[in-house]
């Protein structure tokens, strides 16, 4: 027979338990931190990977009219939106701070009119002539862009191809229409290719001030497409094509004394780079058959001024999710066994990335933005990416623009997920080494990265995609490090918005990315 006194204590007991439960249970819905706890991080110091060469986008297609709106004002906004490093008076950067620039160096088919066969959205000027003659005042809403770029404060400048000038080409287009696999340039000019690009390099930087670092001949040349019309400028290319303009270039721009680096090979799948995908075996394999020695016609290895560099784009390879990781890790591993180094210099939303519901539509909110993040962090953390670009920086009703443009009104309007590279772009800088940052690796939840920066600060970028708060703790094998935190998120206002200071515990809010800052 139980005691009273024990009896009180019982009761006392189960009313404690009880209270304790709902005190927990209040707990856990007043705590920021989801149920899976505190999501551990370490910093190895003693770790680095790559280094990071620089992130861009490019003027495709918008920046020929954007550049030549009468709204001046308006074209300045972009412009320090895509490059400006500087804030406001509270601190709010006023753009994302990109350190690249890639410049569509046109095949003139703007001058074709529609017997060119191509949307007229995506024709290009020229600064060549039909006499032969250049002409650079041509490309003018391009050339403001590149000014404003380099007034900002960016660092890089590509200039890229889809097509060599329609004087050059076998059809007489910048198309691919009626053509098979091959490069649409004659046999006998691609001398003459070479030269328009090393005289339109050499002529931008005396007419106009400007000096293109990189530039790239062909671009998507292992497409399986083909780039038929009507659709844009673009031509397929063979390796050994590509091999051999790529050495004309090179050869040219020495003798011109330029210092402009010839990059290879803007292909359209990390899958030709690694095998044949889609295409004939004269278009895959590309990092072997530029990077072995045993590739007697298409060795590029050892060619003063290309560098032992491979361009590639990301398109197609953003799902499944674990096959993002996989495609990737096994282009770093090859990479490391030729010698060669990668550049994911183009993305855009496909009707393949089916999670965001494809390509149509313009999206402001964080549902693409944290998608691309996820691409991001894969590319670099996985591929061990250098640089790493999106395609357009400004576009219409499609998720191909940072920035969704208004042509009639003359304005263009942010979105989350221009502000979403500004937490890779506007803090990590060129030069800056990738460090290893070990933790919870979650492609549905928490993903980070580390990177020092030349002037010895540490930035980490950590993508909460998740549904709920998160609350982490990032340690390191050196130091305490005292943190500004930078956060975008779907919260009106919150675009690389500073958020207070910590010492490496902070609370994610659910759906967002934060760049810690030393």
């Amino acid at each position: 027979m139980m005691k009273p006194f024990a009896t009180f204590q019982l009761i006392l007991g189960v009313a404690f338990l009880s209270f304790l439960g709902t005190a927990t249970a209040l707990a856990r819905e007043l705590s920021p931190t989801d149920e899976k706890g505190v999501a551990t991080y370490v910093l190895h110091v003693d770790q680095p990977r790559q280094t990071i060469r620089h992130f861009g986008a490019s003027d495709a297609w918008s920046m020929p009219q954007i550049g030549q709106w009468e709204n001046v004002q308006e074209q300045e906004r972009i412009a320090d939106w895509l490059f400006s490093m500087k804030c406001d008076a509270d601190g709010r950067p006023l753009g994302i701070g990109l350190s690249l620039w890639r410049f569509n160096l046109g095949a003139g088919s703007a001058y074709q009119g529609d017997s060119a066969q191509i949307n007229p959205n995506t024709r290009t000027e020229c600064f060549l002539l039909p006499d032969g003659t250049y002409d650079f005042s041509r490309q003018v809403g391009q050339r403001r862009f590149l000014q404003m770029a380099k007034e900002r404060g960016v660092p890089h400048l590509l200039a890229f191809l889809n097509s060599p000038p329609v004087y050059f080409t076998q059809n007489g287009l910048a198309t691919n229409t009626g053509r098979g696999g091959t490069f649409n340039l004659r046999d006998d000019c691609y001398d003459d290719f070479a030269r328009y690009m090393a005289l339109s390099v050499k002529g931008l930087e005396e007419h106009d001030g400007i000096h293109i670092d990189y530039i790239c001949p062909v671009n998507e040349p292992d497409g399986h497409w083909n780039w038929q019309g009507p659709k844009q400028e673009g031509t397929p290319a063979t390796n050994r094509e590509t091999a051999r303009i790529a050495k004309a270039t090179a050869e040219e721009l020495r003798r011109l004394h330029l210092g402009t680096e010839v990059l290879v090979n803007e292909s359209s799948d990390l899958r030709c780079l690694l095998g044949i995908y889609n295409t004939t075996w004269e278009r895959g394999n590309t990092i072997r058959t530029f990077f072995s020695p045993d590739s007697t016609y298409t060795y590029l290895g050892q060619t003063s001024g290309i560098p032992r560099l491979i361009l590639g784009h990301s398109y197609w390879t953003n799902t499944p999710i674990p096959y993002m990781r996989k495609i990737r890790e096994q282009l770093r591993d090859t990479l490391a066994r030729y010698g060669a180094r990668f550049w994911q210099s183009e993305l855009c939303i496909m009707q393949n990335d089916e999670e965001i519901g494809g390509g149509g539509r313009y999206d402001f909110t964080m549902k693409t933005a944290l998608y691309v993040a996820r691409v991001i962090h894969h590319d670099l953390k996985f591929a061990d990416a250098e640089s790493w670009s999106w395609w357009r920086a400004c576009g219409g009703d499609y998720k191909d623009g940072l920035i969704r443009v208004y042509n009639r009104a003359q304005r263009g309007r942010d979105s989350k997920l221009l502000w979403a590279l500004g937490n890779y772009s506007r803090f990590v800088r060129p030069g800056a080494v990738r460090h290893e940052l070990s933790g919870e690796e979650d492609p549905y939840g928490l993903m980070a990265t580390a990177y020092r920066n030349t002037d010895g600060r540490w930035v980490l970028v950590v993508i909460n995609y998740g549904g709920q708060p998160r609350t982490i703790d990032i340690t390191s094998t050196d130091k305490k490090h005292q943190w500004t935190l930078y956060r975008t998120s779907d919260t009106e206002g919150e675009n690389l918005l500073p958020v207070g200071k910590c010492q490496g515990r902070a609370v994610l809010p659910a759906r967002s990315i934060t760049t810690w800052v030393e």
